[in-house]
């Protein structure tokens, strides 16, 4: 079973690359991030026709994820738990059975969390964006503590809006002060990993010069100045079975691409 995760920046602005790239991968299971789009507005047919079924938690103009499948989605949710007032659509999860048992796969759209506002002695700014990533991250990190316990396989895949570790950005330097890579942000990533999820990419490839993202400023892509921020997390039961992974880097070079390029990995399900 191949899964993956793409960040699409847009469902219709992206449609044609999204078409190609689907066509080309033949991912068994994807999730999309950023569709910006409603339920009711998003192009089904884009994705029907090639033979996937579609699950979507749609937004009006931002945000917004989905879930696609070639195999029946079972027990859809959509939302991440703990937050009934959060209205803002980055979850999905659901269950698709393959001929060697089932995966739950969940995917996210982590909130970016820029600007970084912070009080007088530097803890996060009660109501700002950094605070409502970290908070997210808290709800994350208790929803992966549910997924471990019930000792099942399950991807946690998608634009976390986290660069992990220096190798993880061509110029870790320039980044320090953002939201994706300050200390608190990889804090609270370290503790959902250490929860016992193995990074799916990095179980196989090691080094720096692997990005999943590229700024459509300053020439990034051209100069390879990108960030790898797109992750596949999975549970032991799930990483017992991964069999390979990769980053589709070639798509960024199509055209209208994202800014975010498909990852995925293949499991013996």
């Amino acid at each position: 079973m191949k899964i993956a995760t793409f960040n699409i920046n847009g469902i219709k602005a992206r449609a044609g690359a999204l078409a190609r790239w689907l066509d080309d991968a033949q991912p068994d299971v994807a999730v999309l991030q950023e569709i910006k789009s409603t339920d009711e507005t998003f192009p089904r047919d884009l994705i029907e026709d090639r033979g996937y079924n579609l699950e979507t938690h749609g937004q009006k103009g931002f945000n917004g994820v989905a879930i696609l499948s070639r195999l029946p989605l079972e027990d859809v949710t959509r939302g991440l738990p703990g937050d009934d007032a959060d209205t803002q659509a980055r979850w999905i999860e659901a269950t698709v059975s393959g001929a060697r048992g089932a995966l739950r796969v969940c995917g996210l759209y982590l909130p970016n969390g820029n600007p970084v506002e912070l009080t007088p002695d530097g803890t996060p700014a009660a109501g700002g964006k950094y605070a409502y990533k970290l908070a997210w991250m808290a709800r994350l990190e208790a929803r992966v503590k549910a997924l471990m316990a019930a000792e099942e396989a399950a991807a946690v895949l998608g634009d976390y809006n986290i660069i992990p570790q220096a190798e993880d950005a061509a110029k870790p330097d320039a980044w320090r002060d953002d939201a994706l890579f300050r200390p608190e942000s990889r804090t609270a990533f370290r503790r959902i990993v250490n929860l016992g999820l193995t990074d799916a990419f990095r179980a196989r490839t090691r080094g720096p010069g692997h990005y999943s993202f590229w700024d459509y400023q300053g020439r990034a892509w051209e100069n390879n100045n990108g960030i790898r921020i797109d992750h596949i997390l999975l549970t032991p039961q799930a990483a017992d079975l991964l069999t390979a992974s990769g980053i589709d880097a070639e798509v960024r070079a199509g055209e209208k691409p994202s800014d975010h390029v498909p990852v995925w990995a293949e499991l013996d399900l």
